[in-house]
């Protein structure tokens, strides 16, 4: 896996098509991505792929044909993967990170979230892998933000307490990991359910109906690119310092409502916004949620580690392939 190895290309000619051996640059370093399938796995590898990195992505129910399928639930799998890919870097993106599906699946969500990274944390210290464990803002209560890192979190909901059981069982299989805390993310989606914001996309387009929206948690979202590149960024930092370890926090630097993300999207493509209506009460249902759980990232910032784009940018480029109005795409691209 290092260096260049033979690989297989398809040719074609008219009548005719067959395999032509070709020499294959396999960078000399190796990254492994857990979650590779998801929201923040995808941009993690693509991130590293893009910068020279041999990069092998796993995930389990969406995994084939790009990535390798492993149940980390199963640790002679992780085992034998680890063992033969050989890492210098694990980035840990795997979880299960919706609180009100870890209130209703919480054995699972445990194994999944608390023993799945401990082991993983276990294997990549046998072979001397740097690992990053992707945590949470949702460690800390809201009630004084904002947070460093060795402030002491008291998790308001079942997801946050098993993600920081994780961290707890990641640093103590692997002295030299690092746990890297981010708050709330959005980013190319294959659907918009599968981020908390772009999931609000649609009521923001469907102007013909009035639409609820939380203006009382504040909120710092957070762009998946941004946080891919902090993780290359980090784990490059460590191939040339081995004391960069421990507890880290990023996020986005804008302080929005799930209202103010709203009303930005309508901005941003130019709808209208009069039909979106700011809610300024405490949720009533689902898992409770931290008010205010900003993250300080100061000591990322002082290693020269940062990547920060503006949230209407950011969430430009995630959201025009879902506009129902293709009368911007035209406008745009044509």
């Amino acid at each position: 896996m290092v260096g260049w190895e033979k690989g297989l290309r398809i040719r074609f000619e008219p009548g005719s098509c067959w395999l032509e051996e070709e020499d294959v640059h396999i960078p000399n370093r190796r990254v492994l991505i857990t979650g590779a399938t998801g929201l923040l796995g995808r941009a993690v590898y693509n991130e590293f792929k893009a910068n020279n990195w041999n990069a092998v992505g796993c995930g389990y129910s969406r995994a084939r044909p790009k990535f390798e399928q492993v149940n980390l639930l199963d640790a002679a799998a992780v085992h034998n993967l680890i063992h033969e890919f050989q890492p210098h870097v694990i980035i840990h993106c795997a979880a299960e990170r919706r609180p009100d599906i870890v209130d209703s699946q919480p054995d699972f969500s445990s194994q999944l979230n608390v023993a799945a990274s401990g082991n993983i944390a276990k294997e990549a210290a046998q072979v001397g892998a740097f690992m990053v464990y992707i945590s949470t803002d949702y460690v800390f209560d809201g009630t004084n933000p904002p947070y460093k890192e060795n402030d002491l979190p008291n998790p308001l909901n079942l997801y946050g307490k098993t993600k920081l059981d994780g961290e707890k069982a990641v640093l103590a299989n692997n002295e030299g990991a690092a746990v890297l805390r981010i708050p709330i993310l959005y980013g190319e989606v294959e659907r918009l359910e599968e981020s908390a914001v772009t999931i609000l996309f649609d009521k923001v387009q469907f102007s013909n109906k009035s639409a609820n929206m939380d203006h009382w948690q504040q909120r710092f979202p957070t762009y998946v690119k941004d946080v891919a590149s902090i993780c290359r960024q980090l784990a490059e930092k460590r191939m040339l310092d081995s004391s960069i370890k421990g507890t880290f926090h990023w996020s986005g630097n804008e302080q929005m409502t799930k209202f103010e993300m709203a009303c930005a999207m309508a901005d941003a493509f130019n709808l209208p916004s009069s039909h979106l209506r700011p809610i300024t009460d405490g949720p009533v249902v689902g898992a409770l949620r931290p008010r205010n759980a900003q993250l300080d990232c100061s000591r990322l910032q002082t290693l020269g580690i940062g990547q920060q784009t503006p949230f209407r940018v950011g969430i430009k480029e995630s959201l025009w392939p879902f506009l129902t109005d293709k009368r911007w795409r035209q406008t745009v691209f044509h």
